[in-house]
């Protein structure tokens, strides 16, 4: 088979899962119930990702790829601190909101039953997400001379909080609690940490 129909099949099967975590919420996904969204046997699952755990790393590698590179977009793009804190919180909160099934995997709702590992690599990216955080603060003393009065690791525990907070209020609401509904509301209070 070729290459590109092969990713193609891979990309479809992972969007299919995607689309099946939505709408499907609080239901275990079986291997036999994917195929048949999919359109193709059990084996030929199998022959694109060794395990369904496998088809999990696949969306996480997704999420991780997507946020990561896209926050490194926005560290290039914004100098200031305060900016770039808004824009990291806003693009967590529409990834979220764009892709409810993925936001599943996020809260974990969604690998409950599945391996411990994925569990593990979920947490690694919100470590990896407020190790962002904290570094984007740090930088504010060498970036405009000014330091905040409390310490980094806190305030990027609060954002990170703030956004884990929003994106368990959507899955727990089935979906109808938006994550960035009321966010500039919430952002000016949030921008008191300024002041």
């Amino acid at each position: 088979m070729p290459a590109t129909k092969r990713s193609n099949r891979k990309e479809q099967i992972l969007q299919s899962l995607a689309q099946m975590l939505e709408t499907s919420p609080g239901q275990r996904i079986t291997t036999a119930k994917l195929a048949a969204e999919v359109g193709v046997s059990e084996a030929a699952l199998y022959r694109h990702f060794p395990s369904k755990a496998r088809m999990f790393e696949g969306l996480i590698e997704f999420i991780e790829d997507t946020l990561l590179s896209r926050i490194n977009l926005i560290l290039e793009n914004e100098k200031e601190t305060q900016s770039r804190i808004y824009n990291i919180l806003m693009l967590l909160l529409a990834f979220a909101e764009r892709n409810p099934g993925i936001t599943r995997i996020l809260t974990g709702d969604a690998l409950q039953g599945e391996q411990e590992r994925l569990r593990e690599r979920v947490q690694g990216l919100f470590e990896k997400l407020e190790t962002q955080f904290k570094q984007v603060l740090r930088e504010r003393k060498l970036r405009e001379g000014r330091a905040f009065s409390s310490e980094e690791a806190v305030l990027a525990n609060l954002f990170l909080a703030f956004v884990e907070g929003k994106i368990n209020q959507f899955v727990r609401s089935d979906f109808k609690a938006k994550p960035t509904a009321q966010f500039d509301k919430q952002w000016v209070e949030l921008q008191k940490i300024w002041q």
